[in-house]
């Protein structure tokens, strides 16, 4: 079944989740935060050498055995004025807190 999510901005991310993201946000990662009664879902795609991406959330579902995620990096448009300064696109998403596993695809 499809899940409910949604997408926060870096002021909603609890802060302790927030600081480990910064920390970490040179390399692609996958990570998984729970707090309370929330699951937060960060995907982060390392360093880009400017400005102007985002991210979309292809697939997020339920399976018998397990949360499925599926990301997928945007570019930027090629009309945009881009900031030649590396940036470090990720998203972070919260759901209801599940005891399946993520998978990431």
């Amino acid at each position: 079944r499809d899940l409910d999510f949604t997408v926060l901005a870096e002021e909603e991310v609890p802060e302790e989740f927030m600081e480990f993201i910064l920390d970490k946000q040179e390399q692609a990662f996958r990570f998984t935060y729970t707090s309370g009664e929330y699951l937060y879902i960060a995907v982060g795609y390392g360093q880009q050498e400017s400005g102007g991406y985002s991210i979309s959330v292809s697939d997020f579902f339920l399976t018998e055995n397990s949360i499925i995620l599926d990301t997928e990096l945007i570019g930027p448009s090629v009309s945009e004025d881009l900031v030649m300064a590396p940036s470090y696109p990720f998203i972070v998403i919260k759901t209801e807190k599940m005891e399946q596993p993520v998978m990431f695809r």
